[in-house]
């Protein structure tokens, strides 16, 4: 009995060591082997330029004139479509005071008109065609600019439609959805906006008066699509991201372009924001009877604000 029991106490003496052996075994195996290789890490990004070609403008000044102010085939650096056009009392006098190397002023060429699709008269282009237009436009030039001048500083102004199409370049840029590379944001040191139809009060540095109403746009945004060639977008996604304290924005009290209360009957709405763009409060930011601060008209304003934000900029180095 005794024998059995010695020869049982062997062979499970046996059994550990070799599951001791086995063990050893296999954990020098897995830690000789290979290790499986890992995603590739993630590139740094390119380093900014340090210098840039000597044509390239310090800063680019991207000015997107208003409703019937420009036209298709404009000239982007001599704007003669509309001579009262209310931006181009602000581009023609940065045009004066900086040279095209310190500050190059470049005027959106594009359609700006606005049919009316209650009058079977109105001949005009649909505000969908007009808006789409300008924004690839607007986009397109900054973009191709920023390709070749990569370090440029820009600054975005623009008036009603244009303040729309300004405004929503500057969104998609400030929340990294394109336009500019998502670690070139900060290149748009400000952009100015008068009357712009997509406005809220909360998004933005507001000067002067700040009305209690929307952008037409966000007044008319629950009915979309519903009149033809008038698209209501509604409020921007996500506002203006990055570039919120660097968006200033003029609305003068009553202007239903950007001070519009909520709108139940859109038909009849549609007619009201095509006369508004007539009407005396929309038409007349270059006077001091519905806007003004400190005794500044908006195109004033507009003016001194861009000169700061230009003079702020940096000094790009060229080669």
């Amino acid at each position: 009995m005794s024998k059995n029991r010695g020869r049982v106490r062997r062979w499970l003496l046996l059994a550990l060591l070799l599951i001791v052996i086995i063990a050893i075994i296999l954990w020098v195996m897995r830690a000789c082997a290979p290790k499986r290789p890992g995603p590739p890490p993630t590139p740094p990004p390119p380093q900014r330029p340090t210098a840039q070609a000597a044509d390239c403008p310090d800063v680019e000044v991207v000015v997107v004139p208003g409703t019937w102010e420009s036209r298709a085939n404009d000239d982007p650096f001599q704007p003669r479509a509309n001579p009262k056009s209310l931006m181009l009392r602000v581009s023609s006098a940065l045009s004066d005071k900086y040279p095209a190397s310190r500050a190059r002023i470049y005027t959106i060429p594009y359609t700006a008109e606005f049919r009316n699709p209650t009058n079977l008269t109105d001949r005009q282009a649909d505000y969908d065609v007009s808006r789409r237009q300008g924004y690839a436009r607007t986009a397109g030039h900054i973009t191709t600019l920023h390709k070749r001048c990569p370090i440029t500083s820009f600054v975005i102004m623009g008036f009603s439609q244009g303040a729309v199409i300004g405004g929503d370049v500057a969104s998609i840029i400030g929340n990294g959805r394109g336009v500019l590379d998502a670690d070139y944001e900060d290149l748009v040191r400000g952009v100015g906006l008068i009357a712009d139809g997509r406005r809220l009060a909360d998004q933005q540095t507001n000067i002067g008066p700040n009305p209690p109403g929307v952008g037409a746009e966000v007044a008319l945004g629950a009915f979309h699509n519903l009149v033809p060639g008038i698209t209501m977008n509604g409020q921007r996604v996500d506002g203006f991201g990055t570039l919120r304290d660097r968006v200033a924005e003029i609305c003068a009290p009553g202007d239903l372009i950007c001070d519009s209360p909520t709108i139940a009957n859109p038909l009849r709405a549609v007619g009201q924001l095509v006369n508004a763009a007539h009407n005396p409060i929309h038409a007349m930011y270059a006077t001091p009877k519905y806007w003004q601060l400190n005794g500044a008209t908006a195109t004033q304003w507009m003016y001194a604000w861009a000169v700061r934000t230009i003079d702020a900029s940096p000094h790009p180095k060229h080669f």
